[in-house]
């Protein structure tokens, strides 16, 4: 009998899970999912048993959505290295898709962590789909499929090229599926495994010894933590000095405490869409304020972060009711941004008449940003030809983002809401003059609209709160689908190079799956709309809302560090204790002093 260490394969399951209306709906549940196992009998989930594989919504003559799912996923292996997954396509309740008669779903990989856009492949036939599988004969250099339809009838095509066209359908006998498990190399299952689990700190990495003759040599030692997938991410420690004279040359052995920067969850409650900024050498929170039913903008200021989740802290009103202005309710999303050296806070706001939309306001040369005399009037977006940024809908979320030379403007953009006729909410980027931020430079680009079964789930079809950042020579864009202020909340991710046009819709590439979710951190749910800031020590951090139960609808703040993977894509979903180990914090080195 071969034990487990000596197999040198693992099998992969691909499969849906049954829905639950209260803690994983049909949109969730009706995705495919992967587990893992060494000895081709004990599966485990990855992706913490979240989906990863979401078929998209199909987009009607009137612009509205009507979400799709899957039933029955199939893996298959293709020629050169490849894989295929095949589904049939239905509606969010699991009901047959009229629209996919006679057609199933193909997504093909190199690895399962990176898909091509999946195709609707024709099988020839008029009739309902019920599962459709693939062998690929060797021999014969030609992908045998095999369906039946809800009758019972068995069907098979031929083709050459599963991206092509396939061979017509033949009626034959009844057969043997190939069944939803493949086969796979040791070395490739490791890979998806890595790809598809939690990040989690392994190692601390500190030098065995060095050399120095003052304390500023020692106090400046920094640690490597080394995580689960490789990757790394550099610590400050604090070290023992005064265990060292440095008058007196010689070897000593010293202790430290690797230093993180924890912030328990939930650090306020209440407040939504949270912006951590810092200026002029201060700390400053602003948020929607549930608290006040989202009536006004209020400004926490600090000497440090933590300093703005104090008890009791100070809030500035910088902009109330006004209703002359049109300034009446939801007072939404604010966020700071320097654009062209001169500090704004973007914002959606409504008037009398619910419908908000959004505008910009200026800090004063000098001013304070606690107190509402230093900022300029607000003014409305518009677009190139002078015209409002939305005359039939609603506008919000909108964020700053500069990528290398050029700037632009992206925000979520919705019509008909609470009709028949809502598209559902929609982000939209165009370019802009950092000298009139407020006024578009191109016509808006459509970059992302909520077609996935995890951004449309329940009848949320939300595609809002964009914010984003640079590393290295890309640009990283998170955004929010689901529902705003209940579990379902989660992030997704647009990436681009900086140096393509991103205003060319192809050049960005979109998750498939949320990069944060309900079931990425352990007690936090609903976690979305979040912003980004640089800590005091170079790190990149997130802060985020969420909720502290699954049937909590009150809006939270909370605050991590993004990590970077070994391919330098970002990790949002690093709980401090997987971010530093508690048992690995204690470190010793020996220092030898030299006069």
């Amino acid at each position: 009998m071969v034990s487990v260490s000596e197999k040198n394969t693992v099998s992969l399951a691909v499969y849906t899970r049954d829905a639950d209306a209260a803690s994983y709906p049909d949109g969730l549940a009706r995705s495919v999912h992967f587990a893992m196992s060494v000895d081709g009998c004990h599966f485990q989930a990855l992706n913490q048993n979240y989906g990863i594989l979401f078929a998209k919504a199909v987009v009607r003559e009137d612009d509205t959505i009507c979400p799709r799912c899957v039933k029955n996923p199939q893996v298959f292996r293709m020629e050169g290295n490849r894989y295929g997954i095949l589904a049939v396509r239905v509606c969010e309740d699991g009901t047959a898709d009229e629209e996919s008669r006679g057609k199933a779903l193909l997504w093909i990989t190199g690895d399962f962590a990176e898909f091509e856009d999946e195709r609707l492949i024709d099988l020839g036939r008029d009739v309902p789909v019920e599962r459709v599988w693939c062998r690929y004969e060797e021999k014969e250099r030609c992908y045998h499929i095999f369906w039946e339809d809800e009758a019972g009838n068995s069907y098979e095509n031929t083709a050459e090229n599963m991206r092509g066209e396939l061979g017509k359908a033949v009626e034959g006998p009844a057969a043997v599926p190939e069944g939803n498990t493949i086969e796979l190399s040791w070395s490739l299952g490791e890979r998806i495994r890595m790809r598809w689990s939690r990040i989690h700190n392994t190692e601390i990495l500190v030098p065995e010894e060095i050399t120095a003759s003052r304390r500023e040599d020692v106090e400046r030692l920094t640690a490597a933590a080394v995580y689960s997938d490789g990757s790394a991410a550099v610590k400050n420690v604090v070290w023992e000095t005064d265990k060292i004279d440095f008058e007196v040359p010689g070897t000593y052995e010293i202790r430290g405490e690797v230093q993180n920067e924890e912030y328990q969850f939930p650090l306020a409650r209440g407040y939504g869409d949270p912006v951590i900024f810092r200026w002029k050498g201060k700390w400053y929170f602003i948020a929607t304020n549930d608290n006040l039913d989202d009536i006004g903008f209020y400004v926490r200021v600090s000497d440090d972060v933590a300093g703005l989740f104090k008890e009791g802290i100070t809030e500035h009103l910088i902009l109330g009711v006004d209703e002359e202005k049109g300034f009446v309710q939801t007072f939404w999303a604010p966020e700071f941004h320097v654009i062209g050296g001169e500090l704004y806070i973007l914002f959606a706001i409504g008037g009398k008449v619910w419908g908000p939309q959004c505008w910009l306001m200026r800090l004063k040369k000098d001013g304070d940003i606690t107190k509402a005399c230093d900022w300029e009037e607000p003014v409305r977006v518009r677009r190139k030809d002078g015209s409002w940024l939305a005359e039939d809908g609603i506008t919000l979320d909108m964020t700053y983002l500069k990528a290398g030379e050029n700037s632009y403007m992206v925000w979520s953009y919705r019509r008909g809401i609470g009709t028949a006729a809502d598209t559902g909410s929609m982000l939209y980027i165009a370019a802009v003059d950092e000298r009139e931020p407020w006024k578009l430079t191109s016509d808006p680009v459509l970059l992302s609209r909520p077609l996935y079964g995890w951004e449309n789930v329940s009848h949320t079809i939300n595609n809002e709160g964009p914010h984003g950042f640079v590393s290295g020579d890309r640009v990283f864009l998170t955004y929010s689908g689901g529902a705003a202020n209940g579990y379902t909340y989660v992030l997704g991710l647009l990436s681009a190079r900086i140096s393509d046009d991103l205003l060319t819709v192809s050049n960005w590439k979109k998750s498939k799956a949320p990069v944060l979710s309900f079931y990425s951190v352990e007690n936090e749910y609903g976690s979305g709309h979040n912003s980004f800031f640089e800590d005091e020590t170079g790190n990149l951090m997130i802060a985020y809302h969420g909720e502290t139960a699954l049937e909590s609808n009150l809006r939270c703040d909370g605050i991590r560090r993004v990590h970077f993977d070994l391919a330098g894509n970002p990790v949002f979903d690093l709980s401090a204790k997987r971010d530093l180990d508690p048992e690995l914090r204690h470190v010793k080195t020996r220092v030898t002093v030299k006069k």
